[in-house]
């Protein structure tokens, strides 16, 4: 249990209760993620470099301008501590050359000058300086400028830097409108450093601490002015670092810019050389590869000892229950410790009580959880928030899967009470009319209205458009219970527990059942996304029934249908499988679920299709996720990308408001990759299955090194010869055994 269940809530002061009340009257809602629209236009350039919960969002320049209702700037747990920060040469925009955050933590943009005029009264003809802009984020943003030049003339330059911080909170940011703000406070000037501050409903006062180890000629009004006299070829370098000073703010750290950053570099390579190591010989996979591995430990922070992933950067740098258990679901090949650390993370925030505002019911496991200034004061139910339908199913899918994994039975039985509790809240207030299904309705008046993984509005709507009313039950959530009591089961029978592994095994069965029954629909050789709170088939045609032939709840005989209408081209766009299909009347490809491509959401459909026997139609999905990447910067998977179909277009479709980096699409071709190889573990018995491995024609070689399921560590080989993949052990310590399943 966290500590926030073991210990009482404190009750506030007289003030802080004051300021919570005046912040509960603000009309602060839950912004689903189809509202991002609102919040910055179309897709212009970012970079965006991160490390903990510190993240720093900017336009391609490398600069944040500070516009109105500019979503750029410097993040540390859901509040902007910078929201301008600005570099001008010679009183000018700079003119950009390149620029690049391919490590992730860190970034560099080459800058050059328009034409200007000097201190000196002179005219700088353009390109005549070179600015280069290295920066990277660890316990505070890190910054040197090394300014050269060019010219042939010896120059007097001004460089300004200038600074602002609105410390707005992310709901703020993302268009939530507050009646009432706390106080910012006069800047100080002091030894070389600015400090801009805020004092805010919660009655915490929040800083950004900008030190200069260069000092500047003047500090005025959040400007930092540096003259440099340059000869010809003249060189100069300009350092300075941005503490945030706030609830679990890191303390004073600082230090040398390149040791720093070796510092970092080091740590990632660190975590990277504990997971499998994974080489095929395509490079174009093997890139998309890296990227995701790097991307997940990107995102990640350290929260109570455990290192999690946040969902996407940079609408959703946040813990999600949701996200974390997929990322955990989707890395059992490559790092147990997403698994592990989901598991831990989220069974220590349980639902423990029944509460209308947060929709917090015993046993449910949270949705999302914020640490900005409106969660402090309550104004915004996320501290956390539990409007998930699907998250408690998830969380027991893989609890059971790290035990098959990992061989711990023990660690399994020390969860014995949260399992009996999130089983529990999944045949009670989960399923509220005891239909056997679970279902959802917004219980909180700023909570969601669809509490699926399609969580917008009008993600759920009926085929003549109207929005479908609750309780709803999604097809996709019927089938994770219905894996995860089946997995249950599974480990039930491990530990002798036979009468509960019957119990749930049967319940497993009615469930798919009744599911086959109510959801079938007859006339379209599909099944319901969803039925309505009348018991009504939602019979849009969407991608997530894919999701129930991955958790094998599809009935045999509808199998084939199934898998032809997802790999149709009403579905299929040559990338990935819309998420709504093309011939539904209000099909839209730009949009967030009504059309659009979710990587993470084809890798559960590829991996589904495999599972079937269907390998053929799974080695075109994995290779449309392949190219996606590939034509995406640094190889990088977004949250999602546009619907159009690939004929028309010769490379996917940008989203504007997609989060990139984003976790669920950086694991999903771990999970692709895992089917191929038909790799499955039965860690408390030490024997690692191969089942049916099958390398696509663009794929020759895959090995895995360092590989861990139970005991046993092992190097596989898998090679492709003709038609037919065969595998090797090139190496094996433990006392794990391979079992070759035909």
């Amino acid at each position: 249990m966290s500590s926030s269940q073991e210990q009482p809530e404190r009750q506030p002061s007289g003030r802080q209760a004051a300021a919570r009340e005046r912040a509960a009257d603000e009309p602060v809602v839950t912004t689903t993620s189809a509202e991002r629209y609102v919040m910055g236009g179309g897709r212009a350039s970012r970079l965006a470099i991160k490390e903990g919960d510190l993240f720093l969002y900017t336009n391609e320049l490398g600069q944040v301008p500070g516009t109105e209702n500019s979503v750029l700037g410097l993040y540390y747990r859901d509040t902007r501590y910078l929201s301008r920060h600005e570099l001008t040469i010679a009183g000018r925009q700079p003119v950009l050359l390149s620029a690049s955050a391919d490590r992730g933590y860190s970034a560099t943009v080459e800058l050059t000058n328009l034409e200007a005029r000097t201190a000196d009264g002179r005219t700088l003809p353009q390109a005549s300086v070179h600015v280069r802009r290295t920066r990277f984020v660890s316990d505070r943003l890190y910054e040197l400028l090394r300014v050269q030049n060019y010219h042939q003339l010896a120059v007097e330059l001004v460089i300004d830097l200038h600074f602002d911080a609105d410390f707005a909170d992310l709901f703020e940011v993302r268009g939530s409108r507050r009646r009432r703000r706390g106080s910012r406070l006069a800047p100080r000037i002091a030894d070389s450093a600015l400090t801009l501050s805020y004092l805010g409903l919660d009655e915490v006062t929040r800083q950004t601490i900008i030190h200069f180890h260069d000092r500047p000629e003047s500090i005025k009004q959040g400007r930092a002015r540096y003259r440099l006299r340059l000869p010809a070829g003249g060189r100069a370098v300009i350092r300075y670092d941005v503490q945030v000073v706030g609830p679990g703010a890191p303390g004073e750290a600082g230090g040398e810019f390149n040791a720093r950053l070796g510092a970092l570099r080091h740590e990632h390579e660190r975590w990277e050389s504990e997971a499998t190591g994974i080489f095929t010989d395509n490079d174009q996979l093997n890139r998309a590869l890296r990227r995701g591995q790097d991307d997940l430990r990107l995102l990640s922070t350290v929260i109570d000892g455990d290192r999690v992933p946040l969902s996407g950067l940079p609408w959703f740098v946040a813990p999600f229950g949701r996200e974390m258990t997929f990322v955990g679901l989707e890395t059992l090949l490559l790092d147990l410790r997403w698994a592990q650390s989901a598991v831990s993370f989220l069974g220590r925030r349980q639902g423990t009580v029944d509460n209308t505002f947060r929709e917090e019911q015993p046993g449910k496991i949270m949705h999302e959880l914020r640490r900005g200034e409106l969660a402090a004061v309550r104004a915004v139910p996320h501290t956390p928030y539990y409007g998930s339908v699907d998250a408690t199913a998830l969380w027991l899918l893989l609890v059971a899967e790290l035990a098959v994994w990992t061989g711990d039975l023990d660690g399994f039985e020390m969860r014995a009470a949260a399992v009996d509790a999130a089983l529990g809240w999944i045949d009670g207030p989960g399923d509220p009319d005891g239909d056997g299904f679970v279902e959802y309705e917004r219980r909180s008046r700023v909570g969601l209205r669809n509490q699926g993984w399609r969580d917008s509005y009008d993600a759920v709507v009926h085929d003549d458009g109207a929005p479908a009313e609750g309780p709803i039950a999604l097809a996709e959530t019927q089938g994770y219970v219905y894996y995860a009591k089946r997995r249950l089961a599974a480990v039930y029978g491990q530990l002798g527990d036979v009468e509960r592994a019957e119990r749930l095994a049967q319940s497993a069965t009615r469930l798919k059942r009744s599911f086959n029954e109510r959801f079938w629909m007859e006339d379209e050789g599909f099944y319901a996304m969803a039925l309505d709170g009348q018991k009504r088939q939602v019979r849009s045609v969407s991608s997530t029934i894919g999701h129930a032939l991955w958790s094998r709840i599809v009935a045999e005989e509808h199998i084939p249908d199934v898998v032809h209408r997802l790999m149709a081209p009403d579905m299929f766009t040559g990338w990935g499988i819309r998420t709504l299909s093309k011939d539904t009347r209000f099909y839209n490809p730009v949009s967030f679920y009504n059309g659009s491509v979710w990587p993470f959401d084809t890798a559960l459909i590829a991996n589904g299709l495999k599972k079937h026997g269907y390998v053929q139609e799974a080695g075109r999905l994995a290779w449309g996720l392949v190219e996606a990447a590939t034509a995406h910067e640094y190889s990088r998977l977004p949250e999602m990308f546009c619907g159009f179909t690939r004929q028309a277009v010769d490379r996917p479709v940008s989203f504007p408001m997609a989060c990139s980096p984003d976790a669920n699409s950086a694991a999903a071709l771990f999970l692709v990759l895992q089917s191929m190889l038909g790799i499955y573990a039965q860690a408390e018995e030490n024997i690692v299955y191969v089942h049916n491995p099958v390398l696509p024609r663009w794929l020759g070689e895959v090995t895995l090194s360092n590989l861990r399921v139970g005991r046993t560590t092992m190097r596989l080989r898998f090679r492709r010869e003709g038609a037919q993949t065969s595998f090797s052990v090139l190496d094996k310590q433990g006392p794990g055994r391979i079992v070759v399943v035909e």
